[in-house]
């Protein structure tokens, strides 16, 4: 217990800069919102002229963005990618962090198992994350809600939610895999995000194009794609890969953690 609370305070700080950056987000698109809405079909007119490649690197897809639910569809892409970045670095940092800091000895001094220590930090870090999905959710509800005028927002915001949750999970535990296997603990963070990165490229690719849709199954931005979740809810498949990727990533945690020599 000692060590799950030690880790929810070492990354409080984190926590709330990432709440605070989801806040400014939200509310600096909203803005623009305004103006969409109030331009009407004009503004529709114009969006469609736009080349669907623009489109696809944009997050716009086929929503109208006139609607208080089609711009947060939009608005979605940006926010999965800042909570899959947190999560990730989260993951990475909070199992490398004490070979990285040189602190290894305050762990071994515990009367605690290798398997109890990862228990801690991965619970520590389920923790982080449920936190930063509900502060999104409650901004997202309450701030879109203000500009809904009657059209019912909240079940698309808590399916939208809900996918990120599980994008979250699994960018956590690609996290702890990376470094628990990483022989140099200092560059599990850069991996883990560069793995990330090279996801959302190749999500925003196949966005672009239907010649490589095949590849949607190694990219988890496009098993929670805004427009599925909201036209017809989660794909069972892409779940089902999902809960592959997080039990497979939080064995190799435990296994590659317990094995390996940690730098004092």
């Amino acid at each position: 217990m000692n060590i799950f609370i030690r880790e929810l305070r070492a990354h409080r700080k984190s926590l709330i800069i990432w709440s605070a950056v989801i806040l400014f987000m939200i509310i600096s698109s909203v803005g623009k919102y305004s103006a969409y809405s109030e331009s009407g079909q004009s503004m529709n007119e114009i969006f469609d002229k736009i080349p669907k490649t623009i489109k696809a690197v944009l997050g716009m897809g086929n929503f109208d963005l006139t609607t208080v639910s089609g711009f947060y569809g939009m608005l979605y892409l940006y926010l999965i990618l800042m909570a899959a970045i947190h999560a990730c670095l989260l993951g990475a940092n909070i199992i490398a962090k004490e070979e990285r800091d040189k602190t290894t000895e305050f762990l071994m001094v515990k009367p605690v198992s290798r398997y109890g220590v990862i228990t801690a930090k991965l619970l520590a870090s389920l923790f982080n994350v449920v936190v930063f999905n509900i502060v999104t959710l409650v901004l997202s509800i309450a701030i879109m809600g203000k500009y809904a005028k009657g059209e019912s927002i909240t079940g698309d915001i808590f399916m939208l939610m809900g996918g990120m949750f599980i994008l979250q999970l699994i960018f956590l535990t690609i996290g702890t895999g990376i470094a628990a296997a990483s022989k140099r603990p200092k560059a599990a963070g850069s991996i883990a995000t560069v793995i990330l990165l090279v996801s959302f490229i190749l999500s925003s690719a196949i966005s672009m194009t239907n010649s490589i849709e095949f590849l949607k199954y190694i990219t988890p931005f496009k098993y929670f794609d805004a427009e599925k979740l909201m036209g017809g809810g989660f794909d069972p498949v892409f779940l089902i890969l999902s809960l592959i990727i997080i039990a497979g990533m939080v064995c190799v945690t435990y296994v590659f953690y317990k094995k390996r020599d940690l730098k004092v």
